[in-house]
């Protein structure tokens, strides 16, 4: 049931791509995830020049030469690359500023008989995102050990802790906004296990290249329809 809901709520989402104002700004989410991708690569180059010397050399790239190297097609393929690592914190960080608007758009179109959500603070948020990309940050540089020791199956530890920290993101994000923190931390933790599944499911995708610049509104708005689906079946007050 658990799973029937999470891929309903995917397909949901992934059905209102052609809608205006979801289109807009899904293409927002996408040319800003495309501008920080570019932007980190383009510090890297610059750092490694600037610590090391021109004179550094780097794997597929060769000699670094920032600049130049930020305008070559072999840029493209590390770029790519990189993406895989940079994507779970850029994730966060877009669902973050976009939730809300693409929670009205999901809202306006599927849920309509619903009075207006209160809208989480900038401050709140900025808040949120900060400590969120911390806890982040600092669990993947921890799981970096489980990595080394269970190598065959780095992946799936990879896309089992974020998907837990990502899952536990979005939708305590969703729900605040109807529910306010207190109570949508409660409807989370009633649901731990849907909401880690389907954070999953978002987390696995962001290991591809293209496919993950998709993934941070679609997981937004899929997840806004997985709390009004627990909602509906459960109550907020389970």
């Amino acid at each position: 049931m658990a799973l029937a809901l999470i891929l309903q709520s995917f397909a949901r989402a992934l059905g209102q791509v052609g809608d205006k104002r979801f289109l807009r700004v899904l293409l927002i989410g996408v040319a800003l995830t495309l501008a920080l991708l570019v932007g980190a690569y383009a510090g890297l180059l610059w750092l490694v020049e600037v610590f090391i010397g021109p004179e550094a050399y780097l794997p597929v790239l060769g000699e670094v030469r920032w600049l130049n190297d930020l305008l070559s097609g072999a840029s493209l393929l590390f770029m790519l690359v990189l993406s895989i690592f940079l994507m779970v914190p850029v994730a966060s960080a877009i669902t973050s500023m976009f939730l809300d608007d693409v929670a009205q758009a999901v809202e306006a179109k599927h849920y309509a008989q619903l009075p207006p959500a209160k809208p989480v603070s900038f401050a709140d948020g900025l808040r949120d995102t900060i400590n969120f990309l911390g806890v982040l940050i600092g669990a993947n540089m921890l799981a970096l050990v489980l990595y080394l020791f269970f190598a065959p199956f780095a992946l799936l530890i990879f896309w089992a802790l974020n998907g837990f920290l990502l899952g536990r993101e979005y939708f305590t994000l969703a729900a605040s906004r109807r529910l306010g923190r207190a109570e949508a931390q409660k409807l989370r933790s009633r649901n731990w296990g849907t909401i880690w599944l389907a954070g999953v499911l978002m987390a696995a995708p962001l290991s591809l290249p293209l496919v993950n610049l998709f993934v941070p509104i679609l997981g937004a708005a899929t997840f806004t329809h997985l709390f009004h689906g627990i909602v509906s079946r459960q109550g907020p007050s389970g």
